[in-house]
């Protein structure tokens, strides 16, 4: 493979400096060691040799390196505002019920007294369903059984960033289209950082709708790394949810006023904003999201 056939990210990932892509292969995982064994091995020829590279160091990481690179994750159902991976990786808690999140924080509190360390699973494509009970399950393990465990899943969320580290600033091909948004609050004059956001597809107007994974905006408001829509899409859409930020929002406010909705507790009158269009394969849609605490709106940005 020629530099010039190689994927755009992984290609800028081989011409980065040294700082610059040591900074983003910690984003993919917190270990130093992890992250400086990938650098070392540099360029990388083809995505099969970054993988390589990544398991290698991946079997290397002592028992200190592993709980590095466990810091680096937030609990299941707890993403940190603006932490767009862990959100989107995550979004089979985000539409979960509200007894359902419940359980999980009480499994993540009981895991994390039994081994000393956050739950680790490779959340993606996973229901919320399946992480509790994975995390059920788990319980069971000894602290060996589990660390080999934590591995795996550690070297599999690894598998997942990279491969979209490799495709990074990739857009629509002449097959399929694309999306990204970015969130406005419009009553603070400023973007929305930690919305949750979940893209859906479907092929036809009588299908039904196909979650595809979901995000989080950045601080700039931003969702820069929504799944891309697959073959045959006609229509898409994203779904906004706007309690979990206003109720972020307020929190951290010391004087925030106490909420209107008697019924719900909620500071959100809308919940979530769910917004629905058509696509056209070979074009981008930047759909954004201006929201105040009685209104929003939406339009096909640029």
């Amino acid at each position: 493979m020629t530099s010039t056939s190689l994927p755009s990210g992984l290609a800028r990932l081989n011409a980065s400096a040294p700082a610059a892509a040591r900074a983003a292969l910690l984003r993919i995982c917190a270990s130093t060691a992890w992250a400086d064994r990938v650098l070392a091995a540099r360029p990388f020829a083809a995505p099969e040799e970054l993988y390589a590279a990544a398991d290698t160091a991946l079997a290397a990481l002592t028992t200190h390196d592993l709980e590095e690179a466990l810091a680096g994750h937030p609990p299941i159902g707890r993403p940190r505002p603006g932490e767009t991976a862990s959100a989107r990786e995550q979004s089979g808690m985000t539409r979960a019920s509200a007894d359902l999140k419940a359980e999980m924080h009480a499994l993540n509190q009981a895991y994390e007294r039994t081994f000393g360390h956050v739950f680790l699973i490779c959340a993606t494509g996973l229901t919320g369903e399946q992480m509790r009970d994975a995390a059920a399950e788990r319980l069971r393990n000894t602290p060996e059984q589990e660390w080999r465990t934590v591995r795996t899943e550690l070297g599999k969320i690894n598998r997942v960033r990279l491969a979209r580290l490799i495709e990074e600033g990739t857009m629509s091909t002449g097959r399929t289209a694309s999306v990204s948004t970015h969130v406005l609050d419009t009553g603070l004059g400023r973007p929305a950082a930690g919305v949750p956001v979940l893209l859906a597809a479907r092929a036809g107007r009588t299908a039904g709708w196909q979650e595809l994974g979901g995000s989080a905006t950045d601080t700039d408001g931003r969702c820069r790394d929504l799944p891309a829509l697959p073959e045959g899409t006609t229509h898409a859409r994203l779904v906004f949810d706007t309690e979990t930020y206003a109720t972020t929002r307020a929190a951290a406010r010391r004087d925030a006023p106490a909420p209107e909705d008697g019924e719900s507790g909620s500071p959100a009158f809308f919940p979530e904003v769910a917004v629905a269009f058509a696509v056209v394969p070979g074009e981008h849609y930047h759909v954004p999201l201006l929201f105040s605490p009685f209104g929003y709106s939406v339009y096909r940005g640029s």
